[in-house]
């Protein structure tokens, strides 16, 4: 009995794995596929804006202070 007490730890980690890709897969797209994208691109969005701000201050501070 002991090569099951030995094989079921790795026997449970692999069932878990294949389920948590299962689910992973399942909730690619469907109806809220575009409401996640929208929140991805709303946030590259502030961080782009905010690179673009910071590069803008730090022109300003380079101009005013040459």
């Amino acid at each position: 009995m002991d090569y099951v007490s030995a094989l079921l730890p790795p026997f449970v980690m692999a069932v878990l794995f294949i389920a948590v890709i299962r689910v992973i897969i399942k909730t690619q797209g469907g109806a809220n596929k575009a409401k996640e994208d929208a929140a991805v691109d709303a946030a590259l969005a502030r961080v782009e804006h905010g690179r673009q701000a910071s590069e803008a201050t730090d022109t300003a501070d380079r101009a005013g202070g040459a």
